[in-house]
């Protein structure tokens, strides 16, 4: 793509951009900056541990300790919750199926901790047993669900285990359900509870919409708040989950979504109640007033060109696989830096189905973020002859 196209491009969207220039594959508006504190510099906490993530755009809008580990107490049901949508629906298991706790199991958890107070013998739903895990943090659920459908608590957190490595969380462990404490053998960390929302969110809106965000729960008889310290008290706030032992201390992931823009956010370590509740709200509306949020580039926009290696042609352009949105600092010029990365040249066939290259975003005092271009039209190979052909002139190239 020329200069004048791609500035025709970007100046609308990107009106901070001093200058604009195309140095092969490389869109920038002057030297790199290099990245800088959090913009939201003034939101002052003691919190070990705290992430704010835009989570469409993957940018990273506060961080503190974010791949250090530490025990989530009861945020852990959050995955045994995503391992139950997924087997929903795989069709192994049904939310109106029905469980009964086994009496020795029933006895051990009566009471323990947060709890929706099964009797002995009661068949419950599983939809049931699903709300009483996200919207009051029962550990009786937690356990009768894991013995349910994993036929053991050490079944089901081996499915777990193995859920998250599939979600690519490579600081997390889990050898409990419900995060009861075990001596420190089940721990996260903020980047990996923020992959787990996203795919909480993203994989199962509908059961998300379900089950989180409730204000609370009644069930045989006993009426229970929600203590989530941002739902009905943020706007667009929806979830998701709070957890506190006297080890691991109060920590929550929480979830907002406004305007069409949703912030995930994680503090954990917190000492106080009051606090971490204080800080949860300050933080996740400072990511939604302090900043502006932009269109780089709208879905199917022509970013680049791809090098084809035997390939019926050389070059295929890349597009924009949806729009391109990010945050920048309100208030401020950063400089923003944009660069097509790819690995080549990509050998043919190619798919205009399968992204093959990313652009990376730079914005002055912010980590980068990356969006995935897809090749604008299939690419077949060539035939045997073409590729002689091609090989040839490399030889004078």
């Amino acid at each position: 793509m020329g200069r004048r196209v791609a500035r025709r491009r970007s100046q609308a969207a990107i009106r901070f951009l001093t200058a604009f220039a195309v140095l092969g594959l490389t869109f920038a508006t002057g030297s790199t900056a290099a990245n800088g504190p959090s913009p939201l510099k003034a939101v002052t906490t003691d919190a070990p541990v705290a992430l704010l993530v835009d989570m469409d755009s993957g940018q990273t809008l506060v961080a503190r300790n974010d791949r250090h580990r530490f025990i989530p107490a009861s945020v852990t049901k959050v995955m045994t919750l995503y391992l139950a949508f997924e087997l929903i629906d795989r069709g192994k298991l049904s939310p109106d199926q029905l469980v009964t706790m086994r009496d020795v199991t029933q006895a051990e958890w009566d009471r323990k901790g947060s709890t929706m107070f099964i009797r002995p013998g009661q068949p419950v739903s599983l939809d049931e047993l699903l709300a009483g895990i996200a919207a009051i943090s029962a550990n009786d659920a937690a356990i009768a669900l894991a013995e349910a459908a994993g036929g053991s608590v050490d079944g089901w957190t081996a499915m777990m285990n193995d859920e998250a490595r599939k979600l690519g969380m490579r600081d997390s462990h889990f050898t409990t359900p419900n995060g009861w404490p075990d001596d420190g053998k089940t721990f996260t960390s903020a980047r990996d509870l923020e992959v787990l929302a996203r795919a909480l969110i993203r994989r199962h809106p509908e059961k998300y919409k379900r089950y989180f965000g409730r204000d609370g729960l009644a069930f045989n008889g006993v009426a229970q708040a929600n203590h989530d310290p941002i739902t009905r008290r943020v706007r667009g706030a929806d979830g998701i989950k709070t957890g506190f032992t006297n080890e691991a201390g109060h920590t929550f992931l929480g979830s907002a979504e406004r305007d069409g823009t949703r912030l995930i956010m994680i503090l954990a370590g917190v000492e106080d109640y009051e606090d971490r509740g204080i800080v949860s709200r300050e933080l996740i509306e400072r990511g939604f007033a302090d900043f502006d949020r932009i269109t780089v580039f709208r879905k199917n926009a022509t970013i680049g060109t791809l090098s084809i290696q035997d390939g019926t042609i050389d070059r295929v352009a890349l597009k924009a696989s949806r729009d391109i949105r990010v945050a920048v600092p309100k208030g401020e010029r950063p400089q923003i830096v944009l660069t097509v990365r790819y690995a080549g040249p990509v050998r043919a066939p190619i798919s205009p189905d399968v992204a093959a290259a990313m652009l990376e975003v730079k914005i002055e005092g912010m980590e980068p973020v990356n969006f995935p271009l897809l090749p604008a039209q299939q690419v077949d190979q060539a035939g045997f002859f073409r590729r002689i052909g091609n090989g040839m002139r490399s030889w004078f190239t």
